[in-house]
């Protein structure tokens, strides 16, 4: 019996040990090691990959934002828009809509979408591409696509007093081909083209 007590408080020790010796390597060193790792070769990255002017933060190139004029939810004429966003960009409420391709809801909201940014834009509505008009999986895709981008330029050129080859230029510059050359789409960053426009428009 006294064996059997004795046996079982080592065993007991031996696993109160093993599981503070876990607690420390896989609690703490190991977090603080990542950490340090991260911060040290991708400092950028594991802060967020915050945009920085003049050293403010004014947003993150992988969380989209509303271009609005300011004070308002009106689309601001003289800024590249991003897709719309059931969530309005809020990075703590992210997800899709959930509505099936076929709900009145989603198709109602689409078909008056499309023909808002037809009108916004001075284009047919056969010109809008999809993402104009539907949000990412994630609600805050900071992306468009080139053909989004396209059919902004002349209303954007127009309203900073620029000409559309510029414009058109600024866009060019700024496409990101597929990731590997194989994976995704391309795709405009609106963030860093409307920030590209900013210092165009102020020269």
């Amino acid at each position: 019996m006294n064996n059997s007590v004795a046996n079982t408080g080592r065993l007991a020790w031996a696993a109160l040990r093993m599981l503070l010796v876990l607690t420390v390597v896989t609690g703490i060193l190991y977090p603080l090691a990542v950490t340090g790792i991260a911060q040290g070769l991708f400092h950028d990255k594991a802060n967020g990959s915050i945009v920085k002017v003049d050293g403010k933060g004014v947003g993150s190139e992988l969380i989209g934002q509303t271009w609005n004029i300011k004070g308002t939810d009106t689309p601001d004429p003289k800024w590249f828009q991003p897709r719309p966003s059931n969530s309005g960009y809020d990075p703590l409420s992210t997800g899709s809509s959930q509505l099936g391709a076929s709900d009145p809801t989603l198709t109602k909201s689409v078909a008056d979408t499309k023909k808002a940014v037809a009108a916004f834009n001075g284009v047919t509505e056969s010109e809008v591409p999809k993402d104009a008009v539907t949000g990412s999986a994630s609600a805050i895709d900071p992306h468009i696509s080139p053909e989004y981008a396209e059919i902004q330029i002349k209303r954007v050129a127009k309203a900073n007093g620029l000409s559309e080859q510029q414009v058109r230029q600024l866009v060019e510059d700024r496409t990101e081909g597929r990731t590997a050359g194989f994976l995704g789409e391309p795709r405009v960053n609106v963030l860093k083209l409307n920030l590209a426009l900013k210092d165009l428009a102020a020269r």
